[in-house]
Parts: C-alpha cells; structure tokens; sequence
C-alpha cells in the first residue's frame, strides 16, 4: 500500500497531457466541451474489446453465469440476426422491455453495435405505456421478457413491428411475427465478430423515456460519445478512489481488479444501464443480478458471490445495514457503496462507518438528460458535507441561475445548469420540449441548489412539479390526469407524502362529486388500470369541497402539503429505494 492521496492529489495523477485520464476540448452541436481524449469512441468498441475478457463471469443470475465469451458470442449472433432477419440497420429502433436479465445486456449491446438506436422501456409500464413508447420512437422490433411480451400483445393498436422476440416466454413454437430467443439466436452464424456499421461517436445510441411535464413520457436521445463518457467517468471516480486508500490504479501500471457488483438498479434506467451495466462491460466487472429487491437477499448475495460494490438508491443501502440479520452474514468483501436517486438519510453515513469500516460510500447526482452522472460527494468531502451532492465530474461544468436566466454568486440559490460532453442531444421528436429545457449548451435541469465557494453543490428543491418515489421521477400531472379520468372527479392535486424507505410515495388529493359518490380504493384501482404502479398514489383523500388555488385558479399545494404534513407528521426522515413491485 502506497502514500494515501487526498481528492485533489489524485485529480492531478490521473488528468493531464499523456495521462490516463487526459482532457481535451471538442465541440459537439456547435458548443464547445471537454472530453476524455481515451475514452471508446462507440459502444460497438466497447463490446469488442469485452471478448477479451475471456471465461470471466459477465452477468449472475440465481446461479446461473454467463461469461464474457459468451455475452460476447451472443450478442454477435443477435447482431447478425437483427441485420438479416429483420432488416434493421443504422439509426433504426429497437426496443427492450424486460426486467434485469442477462439477455437485457446482451440485446442493448446487439443493437448498439450495429448502429441502431436502443430504446429501453420502463419494466413497470403499463401495456398502454409500453405501446406508447413502441409507437412514438417507431422501433422496428422489441425484445421483451413473457410478462412485458404479453402486455404488448394485448394492445389493439397496429405498433408497426417487424417481430417481437421473446426472452423466456412460454415455451412452444415461434408464431407469426413472434419468435422466441433461442429460435433467433440459433439462426446466425456464430461468427465472433459484429457486423460492420461505419458508426460515429456522436450517432444516436439510446432513447430513455422519462415522465413528461405534459403527462406522457419523453424521449432523451443519447449519443455514442455522451454514454462512453460516463463510463470514463466512472473509470475515473474509482481510479481516485483507488489513489484515496493507497492503491495503484490499473491505468497507472497497478493490479487488474475484479471487482463484483450488487446490480438492484434496473436497467432500463441510465443509473443502471450507463453507470453500472456500460462501464462493467468496458471493465470486465461481474455483475450480480436480483429478480426484485430484498434486503435479506442482497445481503446474502454479497455473502455468497464476495460482492464488492453495490450501487443503488440510499434506502437499499440502509435497508441492509439496519436489517435484524445483518449480523448473520459475511459482508467483508464490500468495499464500496455507491448511491444516488433521492438524498441520502443523514444517519446512513454514520451506520456505514460502524457497520462496514472497510467500505467507502460515495454519492452522487445525475440525470437522463445527462448519461447519468454530473456530480459526486465521497471521501473526505462526503464526510464533512455529507449534505452535499459533491463536486462536478471533470467533463461538467454546473453553473446556477435565477428566473432570467442570468448566474448568480457562490451561496445564492436558484436553477441548477449543466454542460458537457455527456449532455444528450434533445428529445424525441419534441422540438419544443428540447429547446426549453436545452439552451445554448447547457441542460435546464429543473433542479433548485447552489453552489458554495468551495465549488459544492447542495440540491435544495424541484422547480417541476414532480416527486422522486425510490429513485422514479413521477411527474404529478400524469397522476392527477388518470386521476381526473374519473367521471366522479372534478378536481385533484398530486403531492409528495415523505416516506422512510422510498423518500416519497405519491398522495394525492381529490375533489368529486358528491352526486356520484367514490371511495379511495376504487379511485386506486382506476389509476392502476392507466398508469404504472410505482405512479399510483399510496393514499388518496377525497374531498366533495373545491381544492384551495391561488387567484390565477391554480391549486395552492403548499397549503395541502402543511395540511396533510400535520396529520402525517414530518419526522418519517427521508431514505430511498427501489419500489418492491412486482416485475
């Protein structure tokens, strides 16, 4: 073990001319931004050099392994097949809607390497969601676990497909424009190689659907460059981390690591899929799979599999810590937590350094617009400001701004805004959108903070009118939408109950007719049948009096909020974590 380096040392280390981590400028859209200048130039680079990982275990999943090799093999042969079989080329979409399964890599991996657009669906869409994804980003063919593959088949509408392949469906025969994954892996050739696509760093890559201010989702469009430049970025926060403890970093001349990771983030959010999925595929990292969260199982996985990181949410976190059966199991190889998603409860730094001394906690903040990360806390940083969402990333710049639009100093609040090379370009087909919420290179990213003369930044509000459930964003117009869908409703308003675990759960308030009377579970059940679960609200109270609004006719939540607050209670804390339900 070497000299410990603090964050600053470590910086210097790695970013510089001819080093690991060198920085250049490029322009990108006629904005200028700094880039890593080692970073892959496409996901099709990035998927060519895993195969030489060899015999390493890729992706586990109760049990059962799938090497690189093979991750590799397959997705080749799933490349090949998407080109002949069905016609899919540069630029068209594909998309995948499934839970965490080893055959999620290997399609978002196939279908980025020929050039084609991934478009990742929520796995806790309703069938009316997913086909409203499917139809707006025109994705030619969608790779769909049963349970997502029936959904999609019992809606009426013409989605325009070419096939829809089935991971782990019933078995049986293929039939007319289904077929089942084994039948189409098995008609490629097994060349090792992908097929050639003259793809470029800045083509389109991904589109990820995130709830829309108007009600219906909106598509992020990610490029090549904006996703390898997260995953230099993650290369880089553990190539600090590593300097941090004394450890020489494989990029200057150190150990190969093999690192194991807890994966409970799904994939189809950019959390899981660019800052956990890509950079492990670059890396060789095992990645450790769960069917759905369970503090009981994530500890016995990291028991069983040596696990040596987990990412995820900060409720997942102190779930396991504070689990009655923590105790029973080996945690030893834990060496790094990382989390974002909602604010971290205060005392959750504190139970790691008691529980888990051996292990390093980082947070972060991010965004779809913006590949995932934009900034960090860890270290000593993290333990003097553990409120804080830490430092830029070296190829962000965040700057705050009032309502015109102008900076404001260190220590004034106001609109956080980011630039850099992992900005994604705009949104699907919304021109409008985009240029609202991306302005002359930086992204609006709706978030109220500041930063403090140290360069920290603290995230303070939502200046959309949106709550975060365990890490979703769910935007309260949506709700209050399927809620005001209701004959009996005439009027609702969407508010944030706080939540020990989950750091908010959706609540709401409704007004209805006292002529046609409805209870609390049958307007539940309503929403359940319009909106994904993670969106419909806990708990409802239905008023037959008009909701208080303000003179321009708006609904005044705050003074629903502090009503409610007094019968809830504000002491439930703030935590976060994955929703349990059912995928």
């Amino acid at each position: 073990m070497g000299r410990r380096l603090s964050r600053v040392e470590a910086h210097e280390r790695l970013v510089g001319a001819g080093l690991p981590f060198e920085l250049k400028e490029i322009e990108i859209r006629g904005v200028t931004v700094r880039a890593w200048t080692n970073a892959p130039r496409t996901l099709g680079d990035v998927l060519a050099a895993s195969a030489e990982h060899g015999e390493r275990a890729c992706l586990v999943l109760d049990g059962e392994r799938l090497s690189y090799a093979d991750h590799h093999r397959q997705a080749c042969r799933l490349a090949q097949a998407l080109r002949t079989r069905y016609g899919i080329r540069k630029g068209d979409r594909v998309a995948i809607a499934m839970r965490n399964l080893p055959e999620w890599s290997v399609a978002f991996w196939a279908i980025t390497g020929i050039g084609a657009i991934v478009v990742p669906l929520n796995a806790w869409f309703t069938a009316r969601e997913l086909a409203y994804c499917v139809a707006d980003s025109g994705s030619r063919v969608v790779v769909a676990d049963g349970k997502r593959a029936a959904l999609l088949a019992s809606c009426e509408e013409d989605l325009g497909l070419r096939g829809l392949i089935v991971v782990r469906g019933e078995e049986g025969r293929s039939s007319e424009g289904v077929a089942l994954w084994n039948d189409v892996l098995a008609t490629a050739d097994d060349d090792p190689s992908l097929p050639n696509a003259a793809i470029e760093p800045d083509d389109d890559a991904t589109i990820f659907y995130t709830s829309g201010t108007t009600g219906t989702p909106k598509g992020a469009v990610g490029t090549h460059r904006n996703i390898c430049t997260n995953i230099m970025t993650v290369a880089y926060r553990g190539a600090v981390r590593q300097l941090g403890r004394g450890v020489t970093p494989v990029w200057l001349g150190g150990p190969v690591p093999h690192p194991t990771v807890l994966v409970p983030a799904p994939f189809f959010h950019v959390t899981g899929c660019h800052s956990i999925l890509a950079p492990a595929i670059f890396g060789g990292t095992t990645l450790v799979l769960m069917h759905r969260w369970d503090p009981e199982r994530a500890l016995a996985l990291i028991e069983h599999e040596s696990v040596t990181h987990f990412t995820g949410v900060p409720g997942m976190a102190l779930q396991m810590l504070e689990s009655p059966g923590f105790a029973d199991y080996d945690t030893s190889s834990l060496i790094g937590l990382n989390y974002g998603g909602t604010p971290p409860p205060v005392r959750l730094l504190d139970r790691i350094a008691e529980l888990l001394p051996q292990a390093e906690a980082e947070n972060g903040y991010g965004l779809t617009e913006a590949s995932s990360l934009v900034s960090y806390n860890a270290g000593e940083s993290y333990r003097h400001h553990p409120d804080s969402a830490g430092i830029p990333v070296p190829t962000c710049d965040i700057k705050i701004v009032d309502e015109s639009g102008a900076e404001v100093p260190a220590g004034v609040r106001g609109e956080v805004c980011v630039r850099g090379s992992n900005i994604v370009r705009g949104y699907w087909k919304q021109p409008e959108a985009s240029a609202e919420t991306f302005r002359d290179g930086w992204l609006h990213t709706g978030d109220i903070g500041l930063l403090d003369e140290d360069g920290l930044l603290f995230l303070l509000d939502r200046a959309k009118d949106m709550l975060i459930r365990g890490g979703e964003n769910v935007y309260c117009v949506e709700v209050e939408n399927a809620l005001c869908s209701h004959p009996a409703v005439k009027d609702a308003a969407v508010i944030g109950k706080p939540h020990p675990v989950l750091g908010q759960e959706v609540a709401a308030v409704v007004q209805v007719s006292a002529a046609q009377a409805v209870g609390e579970a049958a307007l539940i059940e309503h929403c359940r049948s319009r909106i994904a679960a993670f969106k419909v609200p806990a708990t409802i109270e239905v008023r037959t009096e008009p909701l208080p609004v303000n003179a321009n006719g708006k609904v005044i939540k705050r003074q629903l909020q502090d009503e409610l607050f007094a019968v809830w209670g504000e002491g439930t804390g703030c935590g976060g974590g994955q929703p349990s339900d059912e995928q």
